[in-house]
C-alpha cells in the first residue's frame, strides 16, 4: 500500500514538473510585442478657431425721398460708382388734394390783399403829387405793397411745390431730385419706374431708393459658439476665406465681440466683427458668405510630435513619452506648447532623433504580410 503511494506521488511531481517546463518554454517561444516609433519634426502650428458669416460694408448708406411720389426715372444702377450730389432719380409729386387745395386758398386769400394795398398805394400816391400827405405816408403805403406783393409769390410757389415737388428758383434743390449723399458704389436700386414711394420723416423711415457703400471698406461679419466666445478678445488676427473667391485668403483683425449672446437653434451665439484690410487686386462682392480662421495662438517651426504620442500621468496628469531605448522604452516627461488638435509643440524633453513609443501594437503576421 504504502508502495503504491510513493509511485502515485512520484508520477504527481514528474507530471507536474513537465507541464511547468513546457509551459515556461511556450511563454518564451512567443514573439515579444512590438510597437511602432514615430520622431518629432519641425513644424508651424496654428490653434485657431472658426467662425461663420459675410461680407458687409463697413458703412451702408441708405438714400432716401423728403417728398412722396412716383419714380419718373430712374439714372443709376447696382456697380455703379458715383459721387456725393450726383443724380440718382427724380420722382413725380402726386399731390394731396387737402394740401393742394390749402394752397390754393391761400393764393387767393394773399390775392386780395395784394389787390387791396395797390389800391391804397395808388391812393396814397395820388395824394403825395397833389401835396396833401407827406412822403413818409406814402412810402409806408410802398412798403405795405411790397409785403402783400411778396407774400402772393410765395403763395404760389407753394402751390407748385405741393402740385409738382419744384418750383422755379430752387434748382438743385428741389425735393423731386433725389441725389447721392455721399461717393461710393452703388450695392442696390430696389425701387423701378413707376413704383410710388414715401417721404423720410420722423414718423416714417421712408422707401430706400439706393443704397451705397465704400466697397474698399469691408467688414467680416459673423458669430461663435458661447464654447469658444472665451478664448478670443479684440485684436486677435483674422484668417477670412470666401467661398466665391478661391485660393485667396483676406486677412483682417477682430474689432468687436459682441457683449450680449442670442438663442439660435439651441445655442448660444455671440456676433463678431473684423475689419479686411484692403486688396486692390481683389475684388469682393458685398453679401458673400465667408469664415473667419481668428488665430488664437501661433508657433512658426518648432520641435513638433503628433498629440496621439502623449500620454498624462494617472495621478500627476502631467504629460510624458517613452523613448525607445535599446528594446526597452522608458518615460521622459515634456512641456507642451501651441496645439492644434493634431500636433503640439515640444518645449523640452523630447530631440528629433528620439524615437518615441506610439500605442498600436504590431501583429508578426501583419508584419510578415506587409514585407
Amino acid at each position: 500500500m504504502k508502495k503504491s503511494v510513493t509511485i502515485f506521488i512520484l508520477i504527481f511531481i514528474v507530471v507536474s514538473f513537465g507541464g511547468a517546463m513546457y509551459y515556461l518554454y511556450s511563454k518564451n517561444a512567443e514573439d515579444p510585442v512590438v510597437y511602432e516609433t514615430d520622431k518629432a519634426s519641425t513644424k508651424s502650428i496654428v490653434k485657431k478657431t472658426v467662425a461663420t458669416g459675410s461680407i458687409l460694408p463697413l458703412e451702408e448708406v441708405f438714400i432716401k425721398p423728403n417728398i412722396s411720389g412716383v419714380i419718373q426715372e430712374v439714372y443709376v444702377k447696382g456697380g455703379d460708382i458715383v459721387k456725393k450730389g450726383d443724380l440718382i432719380a427724380k420722382i413725380k409729386v402726386i399731390p394731396n388734394l387737402s394740401s393742394l387745395n390749402n394752397a390754393r386758398n391761400e393764393i387767393q386769400r394773399n390775392k386780395i390783399g395784394l389787390d387791396d394795398q395797390k389800391r391804397n398805394y395808388d391812393r396814397q400816391k395820388s395824394l403825395f403829387d397833389k401835396g396833401v400827405i407827406s412822403r413818409q405816408d406814402v412810402e409806408r403805403a410802398e412798403v405795405a405793397y411790397q409785403q402783400a406783393q411778396q407774400s402772393f409769390d410765395a403763395a404760389n410757389r407753394n402751390y407748385d411745390i405741393v402740385r409738382t415737388g419744384s418750383t422755379r428758383g430752387l434748382g438743385s434743390s428741389a425735393n423731386t431730385l433725389i441725389r447721392s449723399t455721399v461717393s461710393g458704389m452703388v450695392l442696390e436700386v430696389p425701387v423701378e419706374v413707376g413704383n410710388q414711394v414715401i417721404e423720410s420723416n420722423n414718423f416714417n423711415e421712408g422707401t430706400t431708393i439706393a443704397s451705397l457703400a465704400d466697397v474698399n471698406k469691408l467688414i467680416f461679419e459673423g458669430k461663435i459658439d458661447e464654447s469658444d466666445v472665451g478664448k478670443v478678445k479684440e485684436g486677435l488676427p483674422l484668417e477670412i476665406t470666401v467661398g466665391a473667391v478661391e485660393n485667396t485668403v483676406f486677412d483682417a483683425v477682430l474689432d468687436y465681440i459682441a457683449p450680449k449672446g442670442k438663442l439660435e437653434n439651441g445655442a448660444i451665439q455671440f456676433e463678431i466683427k473684423g475689419t479686411l484690410k484692403k486688396q486692390d487686386t481683389t475684388f469682393v462682392r458685398v453679401g458673400l458668405s465667408a469664415n473667419a480662421s481668428i488665430i488664437l495662438a501661433k508657433a512658426d517651426s518648432v520641435l513638433a510630435i503628433k498629440e496621439a504620442l502623449v500620454q498624462f500621468d494617472k495621478e500627476t496628469k502631467a504629460p510624458f513619452v517613452e523613448i525607445k531605448n535599446g528594446d526597452s522604452f522608458e518615460r521622459k516627461d515634456i512641456t507642451l506648447g501651441v496645439s492644434d488638435g493634431i500636433h503640439v509643440e515640444i518645449k523640452n524633453g523630447v530631440s528629433k532623433d528620439d524615437a518615441i513609443k506610439v500605442w498600436n501594437e504590431i501583429e508578426k503576421d501583419d508584419d510578415n504580410e506587409n514585407n
